[in-house]
């Protein structure tokens, strides 16, 4: 019962850490409170919209944010409840960020708090996490599709992680809550994604 607790408050914290609006604050900060990122381009709380609304150097501080939110949500639910609570606190991290309470659970998409929150739990998989940051940073029109190429290929590569049982460089032991945190962070991403899709046809065709 008390390792069940401490994930639970591995998890909690990591969803805490995930909260953080990012966004929303560089925008208010850029803007000096003029603009609200929830109601200018596709909408959504993250970097991509905010190189969009106020401008890439501004976007490029948003995504940096939210890839030391996913660290701090890993290391915060490693120290609470070891390993077991690194993959809780990884994975609430990013449901904090994409489902934050304090906005009515609408948050960004993810991708960027992903990011830092592999690189506490799956470091191998980092660069590839990057790469496909960096392709939706540099085109918001691939941002969709290089996350459903990287999706199956994170899964796929942390169950082989758990199952031969191979060294994680300095993260934690690869158990069964390695492609477990991988999965279920996948398809709140995907979620995400596909969540987004209506407004980001909508606004595609006020703009024509």
């Amino acid at each position: 019962m008390e390792d069940v607790a401490l994930t639970f408050a591995a998890a909690l914290a990591g969803y805490l850490a995930g909260t953080f609006p990012t966004a929303d604050l560089v925008t208010r900060l850029a803007t000096r409170g003029r603009v609200d990122i929830r109601a200018e381009g596709s909408g959504n709380p993250g970097g991509l919209n905010a190189m969009k609304v106020v401008g890439a150097k501004w976007g490029v501080l948003v995504i940096v944010v939210d890839i030391i939110k996913g660290v701090i949500a890993g290391l915060l639910g490693w120290l609470i409840g070891g390993e077991a609570g690194a993959y809780a606190g990884a994975t609430a991290g990013i449901a904090g960020h994409i489902f934050p309470v304090w906005t009515r659970f609408h948050g960004g998409k993810g991708v960027a708090t992903s990011g830092g929150a592999v690189l506490v739990v799956f470091p191998v998989f980092f660069p590839i996490d990057v790469g496909v940051a960096a392709i939706g940073a540099l085109s918001t029109r691939n941002a969709e599709r290089a996350i459903w190429f990287a999706v199956p290929v994170w899964i796929g590569t942390a169950v082989a992680w758990w199952l031969a049982d191979l060294p994680n460089l300095w993260g934690p032991e690869p158990t069964v809550g390695l492609p477990i945190s991988a999965t279920v962070s996948a398809l709140m991403i995907l979620g995400k994604f596909l969540a987004a899709r209506p407004r980001a046809v909508a606004a595609m065709s006020d703009s024509t």
